[in-house]
């Protein structure tokens, strides 16, 4: 019995990790993946996802300067982003460099000396990145969409500094822009709206 017991288990198990690595259909991914881009963008954009078998791919391509990213299924809640396609070398060089078990400091280490000896291609003027978040009992699976999602924007200036720009360190309040990682080649403006 105790054998029939532990066999039940390990198949409850294994279908609940089956069904949380659940990958959408490549339509629904796009049309969730392109909720971050501004509205006259998301027809005409690329989009990366996820084939049946986990494999990270194109799944549509584009006709305008946007890419955008699908969920990772993997990951407990919803996170989508588009950016400008001249980021897409830093975007790509980050993904290979975490999908060779690289840490945070290390990607950005190796991608600051990339782009300092101009390995790596750097956008020549500033461009931005969506991030469209939100909570996968917010997400409704069949057609795609998010209810009470959050964007928010990064608006890469490589080098930039607070001096440059005018910007702070840091916000002092709720949806001011600010600048973040400073005088790098991964310098942004950071903009979180406040949440209702």
């Amino acid at each position: 019995m105790s054998k029939t017991f532990f066999y039940a288990a390990a198949i409850c198990i294994s279908l609940q990790a089956n069904a949380q690595t659940t990958i959408p259909a490549a339509e629904i991914q796009i049309r969730t993946a392109v909720l971050a881009a501004p509205s006259e963008k998301q027809e005409g954009a690329k989009v990366y996802g996820y084939a049946p078998d986990g494999t990270f791919k194109m799944l549509r391509n584009g006709t305008n300067d946007l890419v955008c990213l699908a969920d990772d299924p993997k990951k407990e809640d919803i996170s989508v982003s588009c950016y400008h396609a001249d980021l897409e070398p830093f975007m790509e060089r980050g993904r290979i460099l975490s999908k060779e078990g690289k840490n945070a400091k290390e990607i950005f280490d190796i991608r600051e000396n990339e782009a300092k000896s101009k390995k790596l291609s750097m956008p020549k003027q500033p461009s931005t990145l969506y991030v469209l978040s939100g909570t996968k009992d917010n997400y409704n699976a069949a057609d795609g969409t998010l209810k009470n999602s959050y964007l928010r924007y990064v608006i890469y200036i490589p080098y930039a500094t607070a001096e440059s720009t005018g910007l702070p360190l840091k916000p002092d309040v709720a949806g001011m822009p600010w600048i973040m990682d400073p005088g790098t080649h991964r310098a942004h403006i950071m903009i979180n709206p406040a949440k209702p």
